[in-house]
């Protein structure tokens, strides 16, 4: 049994678990300048239940890649020091402003900001980080070999700007789900345009990335390659085409559920372009792993606590299920 190939695809369902679940709640704090107070109120309710949850994801995926691939750890976080400590600290900002906006009403204000400003922080210090890994590390023997701004380059930029793009649009259309009124109008028109922004930048970074590597234009273009790979833009384009016809018809359910379809599609394109690197180029999956014996034991635990944090998740958001408004929620 390949061990090594089953915890790189439960750690990638623990990363697209997080892009999905933190994406829009992230979304929707870079949306909150956008919103008058009575609207911030009823946006802050639609995910204050299931934010922290939603967080969980994120300490499983890079927990599980410090146990199951430390020599992938032990080059990659060199690499991104930077962009991951401002993550953290954004991911605090958030936190903190949750709950202490609902505590004051003379300095709230600072709260809606360190709440957008956190949220939007960490959003485009992922972004930074996908850019970082795409482009490639330099790796000389078993560590890293390159500069400490090495993850600072037009490319990682552009990334961190179609992350931020795609987490607004998840935000938005989520609004769109779980408010009514005058606000859910509202963002129908602002969802359309966050569509085409999202759409447009990762058209160009999914462009911008073979034409950067050649084993990358090598593994999408070359036939028959070229023939099995093409079902990802033509499921995307659907998936577009859907986006964009649910928002104008007012089905903000589908048009969430089209926003997940494009980032996977767009998940699933820059895994196949890595495949099977974990360090781009210089360190596969098999040669990162741990012993074949850490990994059956990690996978025995894996196993039973799986399943209870999909489970507890699923449970959270059925309980909150429905619209929410400004004057009923769960600090209420």
């Amino acid at each position: 049994m390949d061990y090594a190939l089953i915890w790189a695809g439960l750690i990638a369902f623990a990363v697209l678990a997080y892009v999905i679940l933190d994406g829009f709640d992230l979304g929707v704090g870079i949306l909150f300048p956008t919103l008058n107070d009575h609207d911030k109120d009823s946006a802050m309710n639609s995910i204050a239940p299931i934010w922290d949850g939603n967080e969980t994801w994120l300490i499983l995926g890079g927990g599980g890649l410090f146990a199951v691939f430390p020599l992938a750890y032990a080059v990659v976080m060199p690499a991104v020091y930077a962009p991951i400590i401002a993550m953290l600290l954004g991911l605090i900002f958030r936190g903190v402003a949750f709950e202490y906006r609902y505590r004051t009403k003379a300095g709230r204000y600072l709260w809606d900001w360190s709440f957008c400003g956190g949220s939007l922080t960490a959003t485009f210090s992922q972004g930074l980080i996908l850019g970082t890994l795409l482009q490639g590390i330099e790796v000389d023997g078993r560590q890293y070999a390159g500069g400490w701004f090495d993850w600072l380059s037009p490319f990682t930029v552009f990334c961190g700007i179609a992350v931020t793009f795609g987490y607004t649009l998840l935000g938005g259309c989520w609004l769109l789900v779980k408010t009514s009124g005058h606000l859910e109008q509202m963002l129908y028109a602002r969802c359309k345009k966050l569509t085409l922004w999202f759409l447009g930048t990762i058209g160009i970074v999914s462009v911008w990335l073979p034409l950067m590597s050649e084993p990358i234009a090598q593994r999408w273009f070359s036939f028959p390659n070229s023939l099995l790979f093409f079902v990802i833009p033509a499921v995307s384009a659907w998936c577009a085409y859907e986006l964009w016809h649910s928002l104008n018809v007012q089905k903000p359910l589908r048009a969430y559920f089209c926003t997940l379809g494009l980032y996977l599609m767009a998940f699933a394109g820059f895994a196949i372009s890595v495949f099977p690197y974990l360090v781009p180029r210089e360190i596969t999956l098999w040669e990162a792993a741990a012993p074949d014996n850490s990994l059956k034991f990690l996978l025995a635990g894996a196993v039973i606590l799986l399943p209870m944090i999909i489970a507890y998740t699923a449970y959270s958001y059925w309980v909150f299920r429905g619209k929410v408004s400004s004057d009923e929620g769960y600090h209420e």
